[in-house]
């Protein structure tokens, strides 16, 4: 009995700064510099849509190098000018994207969920630095997807994944 109290509190003073720290966190990401804007979440998409954010189009391929950054997290990064790391952007209708890797021994998955702007027979997009994967946006519209990538023959904690944005135009 003395052993499950003991348990208990420790268990209890783990938990506590635990708790107080994803709270401050998760505060800090909602009303803090921090905040992620989601682009589809807005009533017009397309309107981030310019050369700036654009990459490629219907004529000339769109190259987006995945990572893994930092932390337990991931990127994927267009060829367009000043493209940020993890940032939304645009592709055309009938752009080719080649999903590839610049970091060596680098694997990806992109997830685009059920609802998908390619036609990709499992779902999911899978490659890596040695495989790059080129798909054709079919579909018009917005897609929230999740990247992941891992080191290979890493070990627990070299694999990091993220949310991100992805919108395709006309």
């Amino acid at each position: 009995m003395k052993l499950q109290k003991y348990l208990a509190i420790v268990c209890g003073l783990i938990a506590f700064p635990v708790l107080v720290m994803a709270t401050h966190i998760s505060a800090k990401g909602l009303n803090g510099d921090n905040t992620k804007k989601y682009v589809c979440s807005e009533s017009n998409p397309a309107s981030i849509c310019s050369a700036a954010t654009t990459c490629g189009s219907s004529t000339s391929a769109c190259n987006v190098d995945v990572k893994r950054r930092g932390s337990n997290s991931a990127s994927a990064t267009p060829n367009t000018p000043n493209a940020k790391e993890g940032a939304s952007f645009c592709v055309k209708v009938g752009t080719t994207v080649t999903w590839q890797s610049s970091s060596r021994n680098t694997g990806f998955v992109l997830d685009f969920g059920p609802s998908s702007p390619f036609d990709t027979p499992d779902g999911a997009i899978m490659g890596g630095a040695d495989r790059p994967i080129a798909v054709i946006a079919k579909r018009p519209g917005c897609y929230k997807y999740s990247v992941g990538a891992c080191v290979s023959g890493s070990i627990y904690g070299m694999c990091g994944s993220a949310n991100t944005e992805l919108v395709v135009t006309h």
